[in-house]
């Protein structure tokens, strides 16, 4: 009996300390949400975080363009390009973050806030572009319906974007708002299927391929956790917009969540974008011959 009072009053000490542990976390998190301080700092570390990737992006595609002037805008100098620019815009929304949130018609914020984000989709599937095209020129198979296909596919979610700004404009309301979140996260999931299918597929060829070498192994690699990182972002963002529809209290893009923000953009954002950075960092060869761009 009394190892049996001893293990529920353990019990019990531990269920205590657990509640007591949450009540505290819930409680600062509110206090720095609430907290004007707070948000500007973490606004100003994710705006510090955001001009720094742009920065080596720049630096990168100046280190391509410097290296191979001869074959003007490739992939991957674009891919670099519009990771500048993603970044840069980003960084100058959060340095002025509560500029942005007094902004007047409210659609200019939402603009603001889902335009890069919308690049960011651009960027990323460039990528799935390249695969594609490498997949199917590999496979001897047609590659000319793939860049209009991109094109049109991207075009296709802009003008989408732009009539749900319109909405928002004319009349703003919580039923348009949400239909914008959902919109986002669909296209936020056809990015992931869109890196699982053309990365898993270019994974597979390359663990297929007979001859075994250094460069195959690193490629390997390469496409394997690019197409990792991406899917896992492009997943997470997904997610958490169609969780935000329905719990007010997952809102992004307010002042009153900078930690929310600060996770999130972490996850589906800067991190993602270092880690590619880092991963496809290695530079063309000098030699034309070595050098095949996909135009």
């Amino acid at each position: 009996m009394k190892r049996e009072h001893m293990m529920e009053a353990v019990a019990a000490t531990i269920e205590a300390g657990l509640q007591s542990g949450v009540k505290g976390i819930a409680n600062w998190w509110q206090e720095v949400n609430a907290s004007p301080a707070w948000q500007e700092n973490i606004f100003l570390g994710l705006a510090i975080a955001y001009a720094v990737i742009g920065l080596v992006a720049l630096i990168q595609l100046i280190r391509i363009e410097l290296r191979v002037p001869e074959y003007g805008w490739t992939t991957q100098k674009v891919f670099h390009l519009l990771n500048f620019i993603v970044n840069g815009v980003r960084a100058v929304v959060f340095c002025f973050r509560e500029n942005v949130q007094a902004l007047s018609p409210e659609v200019l914020q939402h603009i603001l806030l889902d335009l890069p984000g919308l690049l960011f989709f651009t960027t990323y599937t460039l990528l799935v572009l390249f695969w594609a095209e490498i997949y199917y020129q590999a496979r001897s198979l047609p590659t000319d319906g793939l860049r209009p296909a991109f094109l049109i596919t991207n075009a296709a979610i802009y003008v989408l974007q732009a009539c749900i700004w319109v909405c928002l404009w004319w009349s703003p309301s919580s039923v348009v708002l949400s239909a914008a979140k959902i919109f986002f996260a669909v296209v936020s999931l056809v990015a992931a299927f869109g890196f699982l299918l053309y990365g898993g597929r270019l994974f597979l060829m390359l663990r297929r391929f007979p001859i075994e070498s250094k460069g195959r192994r690193k490629k390997l690699r390469e496409v394997g956790f690019v197409t990792a990182i991406c899917f896992t972002c492009f997943t997470i963002r997904s997610i958490m917009m169609t969780f935000s529809v329905f719990y007010k209290g997952a809102d992004l893009d307010v002042l009153y969540h900078p930690i929310l923000n600060a996770i999130y953009y972490m996850l589906v954002e800067i991190i993602p974008s270092a880690l590619v950075l880092y991963i496809l960092r290695k530079l063309p060869p000098k030699r034309p011959g070595q050098y095949h761009p996909i135009r």
